[in-house]
């Protein structure tokens, strides 16, 4: 977890792309939805979930939409030259969006408090035996009534 008025930094490869994120963070999970295993080339990924408005990005970042597992679209937002992925947001999460916690600066300054989607999880990958694990996306009471579409400051 972030904790409060805690700001981390981050970025992506090339640092064309730059942010600021300002904690609380709301969780901060490995999710291994098929999604996730698809966008990253790997069998789960950290997520840092906030509030829209914690997000202070620096420069325009590329997207690419689908709908996700829920029915919602999901909307991966990355470098449009080197490709590194920052944060996706989405309609059903709605002002929450998840940043990527291999893109921090920092990535040791998280650790994460739960798994979701263990249900796609691949029979290989590896999880933390004392985090709770749920089999899709566990219930969250700060996720709101969908937006249009979330946009961080400065996007």
């Amino acid at each position: 977890m972030v904790a409060d008025g805690v700001t981390l930094e981050g970025g992506c490869l090339c640092g064309a792309m730059r942010y600021k994120l300002t904690g609380p963070s709301l969780f901060v999970s490995q999710c291994a939805c098929k999604d996730c295993q698809k966008a990253t080339g790997t069998g789960h990924t950290t997520i840092v979930g906030i509030h829209n408005s914690q997000l202070d990005l620096t420069g325009t970042p590329a997207t690419y939409t689908n709908e996700g597992d829920t029915g919602g679209s999901v909307t991966r937002h990355f470098c449009g030259t080197c490709g590194g992925r920052l944060y996706t947001s989405g309609t059903l999460p709605g002002e929450v969006i998840m940043v990527q916690a291999g893109s921090l600066d920092d990535p040791s300054a998280v650790s994460p408090d739960s798994v979701i989607y263990v249900k796609d999880a691949p029979a290989w990958d590896y999880f933390d035996p004392g985090l709770p694990k749920y089999e899709a996306m566990r219930p969250r009471p700060h996720h709101t009534i969908p937006v249009a579409e979330a946009q961080p400051n400065g996007a």
